[in-house]
């Protein structure tokens, strides 16, 4: 995958990209040199693994990827199978799911720059979670996810760090 940085002009889109990006490779670089038992493994007082961890921001942006879309997301979970998107189960393995993720982030980006604007709105599902009749911008979708990635990334830091001692900043 060609880097984002050499791809999106510097104007406010490009740069909400590009902080997107930033946050995402913050997270697969956290996963980078380790077996699957190892990116499996919860180390830390935490529930959360780091394929884990890349499994659930790969499909939560694939989820508000398919909102902004209005479109059907097609992976469903119910509260019965909401953990499974903290694990990888089945014959899932890190490469497949960066590569799921890969193609979310390359979707992602085309549907991003092909907007007419930022400020086009989609709106929100019945949710407890979310405004009744609730509408966001394509912008606070970006911001969203800059925010949900970089509190994975911190989660991913830790996790790593407890695994074997390395440090996302040296």
């Amino acid at each position: 995958m060609a880097h984002l940085s050499e791809e999106i002009a510097g104007d406010e889109r490009g740069t909400l990209l590009l902080f997107v990006e930033a946050q995402r490779t913050a997270i697969r670089e956290s996963l980078a040199g380790l077996t699957e038992e190892q990116a499996a493994s919860r180390p830390s007082a935490s529930e959360l693994s780091l394929s884990g961890l890349l499994k659930h921001v790969a499909e939560v942006e694939l989820g508000w990827l398919r909102m902004a879309q209005q479109r059907k997301n097609e992976i469903q979970r119910t509260p019965e199978t909401w953990g499974d998107s903290f694990r990888l189960v089945g014959d899932e393995t890190v490469p497949a799911i960066q590569a799921f993720w890969d193609g979310v982030t390359a979707e992602l980006t085309d549907f991003v720059r092909a907007l007419p604007s930022l400020d086009e709105t989609f709106p929100l599902p019945e949710a407890p979670w979310f405004p009744k009749n609730g509408k966001v911008s394509m912008r606070w979708m970006l911001l969203h996810l800059v925010e949900e990635f970089a509190r994975h990334a911190g989660h991913a830091d830790v996790i790593r760090e407890s695994l074997d001692g390395t440090k996302a900043m040296g």
